[in-house]
């Protein structure tokens, strides 16, 4: 048994259009898919042993112990790896249960798929699974514990901190789209011109000079002092003598904490003498040069949460502590707490360890005790000198408890420093009663506070406080999205998508789309090539000058990861033809259709799917929509529109020579065929074709026809709008034609084109594609015989696994089987070719160079131009 390839799919895909965090993993059984798990001696009892908790998984039987009875019956190790590989994550604290498992056209060999929470973590646990049900099978020891803490040290590298995680998770139940644009904290809600980012819980209404004055403590406390907000009596430090002034000046008890400094790092509180004065101004300059000593003021700690100048929530802080029983040891009582089960590794419990460091050492020392003294029965024992949750600190809400005075001044604090989240933290013995009556005082205030001890305290209400964060940043009336339009299909996804960008932009919206050319922002190309997977269409969502996206969308990008977005607006299939297939498990029409189908499933409900009615892979698509769905056709009889449009629906139809939309027993006509230049007076069906989704996507849309007609009359092929495209270029001698056609069916478009032409002879410069089967390139070979008088075949690149003589043997015997009598060049470099076909071209030649068979083939064409007109 081995492993194939993993794929980490991230967006809408071919298993589920709702989970789009799965691993895809590609197993081989090898010769244990002879040996389905009844025929394993002992692995019931193995397998139990190892994991016990696989018998809360239900699988199909649907009830507690249901996989165990399939093992026990007999299942393939693929199902038995998907289980291990769900089950393992759950126990590392990644609670998962969505899982496939399929075998492929290819016997023995598997599709293994399960959900991630985190990624890394995901495909740690694809492999970990693997050598697990190896080892069971093989009666082997295996240390699970090891993966587990393996894994939970990854999740917590890897994971959002619970601040960041609970504002992603409300946006998320908002249906706000989220992107992660680094390894850590920082996010982007929202797409286009809609985006906010924040990292933790600074956002970008946060004020730079608010952090700063929140950054310095000193300076915090001297704005503060002026706007009468009571604070503890101090002075900033730097030097011994700096620290002598201070004695003399603030006097003991004192707490010593660097000046910019957070987290508590740093700090020593209660320091009564001058010995232990030094060595805490000593502790808290390897974290700062300059250092705070203040009052140590008793009372308890409180932190105050304001958010958009509002007070959302208040608790109470208590430090990592221990509670004497008069028979333990102060190291037994660690780890007697630690063993609460609220307690875990990092964030992943409400609770965080207690661990033992100097600060602990420290504290137990002033009390002259070490790990190994026995507290007396009832007696509490700080172990840190701070309160954070991160140190193992608990907290205790006190929202509703907040006096009214307090809560105003907190609000006006937020105001003064300028934050638009504000932590604010409070030294006092309660906050029911006025800090001016009792004493209260106002220790520093925090930039980006944690939210965890609000969300999970350990006591009292849990308050969501990342939900006024999203009002703030997304106060009612503000969308977080900006439309998207999806286009897929065999044939046509470039010009249709180029086609409603054009539109689109002529209406007045900043475009972004993505083609097989390049990623564009309205007129300019910033990434060039094949843009047309999930990077692509997040590069288009990332920018905040994009008001309208139209991403063109491949199954290749489908298949490897999923959408780049989870919902678009309007989706749109050109048609299903053969093209690809025998690749990545996709053997079929109906297997593509899947695939295909994936834009349409993520199409919001009142969203539309743009469909083509002629294409029989298409309709069988439009019968499971749970949208909108409107249908285009070359035939205005076809029975599927009559029958859509009688019961009140909306087509697009070419019919009497016009592009015409059909909404019930209406005909609105947009434009003639022979008025839109893309269409070369209607003689290219294809592009009739494109021109019908294009008007049809943007009409449901909401576009005035007088608007779409006028980008249709201004849409013109070339190589500026449409590169690669039925671009024609009229030379002195003969012409030139470039077109990006890459499968039979773009091939039959040409053909059908060139049919209306009067030429002279026509030439072809052509190749195929290592990645398709064997007939599909005899196949490119037979049609280009019957398009043209003679072919060049200049295979330069695009081998795929194949040789060149591979490739080039199979077009020439596609081509002799329908012309023996063709002349056949080879030549493997582009511009050779290129300067062949036109040195041998006739007066009243044609040649067309198809798909990519020539290296900037737009470009060799235009300098050629360039140059017979004396450029």
């Amino acid at each position: 048994m081995k492993i194939l390839g993993i794929q980490v799919l991230k967006g809408p895909n071919i298993w589920s259009a709702r989970r789009r965090k799965l691993i895809q993993m590609r197993l081989d059984l090898e010769e244990l898919e002879q040996r389905p798990t009844n025929k394993i001696d002992g692995f019931r009892e193995r397998i139990e042993k190892l994991i016990p908790s696989l018998y809360t998984h239900r699988c199909s039987p649907g009830h507690e112990g249901g996989f165990l009875e399939r093992v026990d019956e007999g299942t393939w190790m693929g199902h038995v790896i998907e289980h291990i590989a769900l089950e393992l994550q759950t126990l590392a604290g990644m609670e998962t249960g969505f899982g496939r498992t399929r075998e492929t056209k290819t016997s023995g060999i598997y599709n293994v798929v399960f959900n991630y929470i985190e990624e890394k973590v995901g495909v740690y646990a694809a492999e970990a699974s693997v050598k697990i049900a190896l080892a069971i099978i093989n009666s082997e020891e295996y240390d699970i514990e090891n993966d587990i803490m393996t894994m939970k040290k990854m999740r917590e590298r890897e994971r959002f901190g619970p601040s960041t995680a609970s504002i992603v998770d409300e946006a998320v139940a908002r249906n706000i789209p989220f992107i992660r644009l680094n390894s850590s904290s920082l996010v982007q809600l929202g797409y286009g011109k809609n985006q906010v980012r924040f990292r933790a819980t600074m956002t970008d209404k946060t004020s730079s000079i608010a952090v700063d004055l929140a950054g310095n403590k000193d300076e915090t406390k001297r704005i503060l002092t002026e706007q009468a907000i009571p604070v503890a009596k101090g002075s900033t430090i730097s030097s011994l003598a700096d620290l002598n002034e201070a004695l003399e000046k603030v006097g003991f008890p004192l707490v010593f904490k660097p000046l910019n400094g957070n987290h508590g790092k740093g700090a020593t509180i209660n320091v009564k003498t001058r010995e232990e004065a030094v060595e805490a101004f000593a502790y808290a300059q390897k974290y700062s040069h300059r250092v705070i000593a203040e009052r140590f003021i008793t009372g308890h700690d409180f932190r105050v949460l304001v958010i958009d100048n509002r007070m959302v929530a208040a608790a109470q802080r208590v430090p990592a502590h221990i509670i004497g029983d008069g028979e333990n040891t102060v190291q037994y009582l660690i780890e007697k707490e630690n063993s609460d089960p609220r307690r875990g590794y990092g964030h992943e419990n409400v609770l965080t360890e207690i661990t033992v460091d100097r600060d602990t050492l420290d504290l137990l020392e002033k009390k002259k005790y070490t790990l190994e003294s026995i507290p007396v029965s009832k007696e509490i024992v700080y172990l840190k000198s701070t309160a954070n949750l991160s140190t193992g600190g608990t907290s205790i809400d006190v929202t509703d408890l907040v006096h009214p005075q307090n809560v105003f001044m907190c609000e006006r604090i937020a105001r003064v420093i300028g934050l638009d989240i504000c932590g604010i933290d409070i030294m006092a013995e309660n906050l029911t009663e006025l800090l001016t009556e009792n004493g209260g005082v106002v220790l520093e205030v925090n930039a980006a506070p944690g939210f965890r001890m609000h969300l999970a305290p350990s006591v009292g209400l849990p308050r969501n406080v990342a939900a006024p964060v999203i009002d703030m940043l997304y106060p009612p009336g503000k969308s977080a999205r900006i439309p998207i339009i999806a286009v897929t299909g065999t044939n046509g996804k470039t010009t249709t998508t180029r086609l409603i960008a054009h539109i689109v932009k002529n209406n007045g919206y900043r475009v972004g789309f993505t083609t097989s050319d390049g990623v564009y922002i309205q007129n300019s190309m910033l990434l060039k090539g094949d843009t047309t997977g999930p990077l692509s269409a997040e590069f288009v969502l990332k920018d905040p000058t994009v008001e309208f996206a139209v991403l063109e969308t491949a199954r290749g990008g489908i298949l490897r990861s999923g959408l780049g977005f989870g919902h678009c607006d309007i989706a749109v299939i050109t048609n299903i033809q053969e093209d690809h297939l025998g690749i990545s498990d996709i053997n079929t029409l109906e297997d593509l259709s899947r695939v295909k189908a994936v834009i349409v499933k993520s199409v919001k409900n009142d969203g539309w799917a743009i469909l083509n009615a002629d294409n029989k892979y298409c309709v069988a698509i439009g019968k499971e929509v749970h949208c909108n769905l409107a249908y285009f056709t070359m035939d205005d009889k076809n029975p599927i529109v009559k029958e859509h449009c009688r019961k009140g629906g909306i087509a697009a139809v070419y019919e009497n020579g016009y592009i015409t939309i059909m909404k019930g027993d209406w005909k609105i006509r947009i434009e003639k065929v022979t008025h839109i230049p893309i269409t070369f007076n209607g003689t290219v069906s294809f592009m009739t074709q494109n021109v019908l989704a294009a008007s049809l996507a943007t009409f449901v849309w909401g576009f005035k026809i007088e608007d779409i007609r006028l980008s249709l009359e201004t849409f013109i092929p070339s190589a500026a709008q449409t590169p690669g495209r039925m671009n024609i270029f009229d030379l002195k001698d003969f012409k030139i034609m470039v077109d990006f056609a890459h499968n039979p069916d773009g091939l039959r478009g040409i053909k059908d084109f060139l049919s209306t032409l009067d030429i002279k002879r026509s030439t072809g410069i052509i190749s195929g594609t290592g990645d398709r089967r064997d007939d599909d390139l005899r196949e490119i070979g037979r049609i280009s015989a019957q398009m043209f008088d003679d072919v060049i075949i200049c295979q330069e690149k695009y081998l795929r696994g194949r040789t060149r003589e591979n490739i080039v043997s199979l077009l020439t015997e596609g081509l002799k089987e329908i012309k023996p009598e063709i002349d056949i060049q080879v030549i493997d470099n582009g511009k050779a070719a290129f300067n062949y076909a036109v040195q041998h071209a006739e007066q009243g030649s044609f040649i067309t160079m198809i798909g990519d068979s020539v290296n900037h083939a737009v470009e060799l064409a235009q300098d050629f131009q360039d140059k017979e007109m004396g450029m």
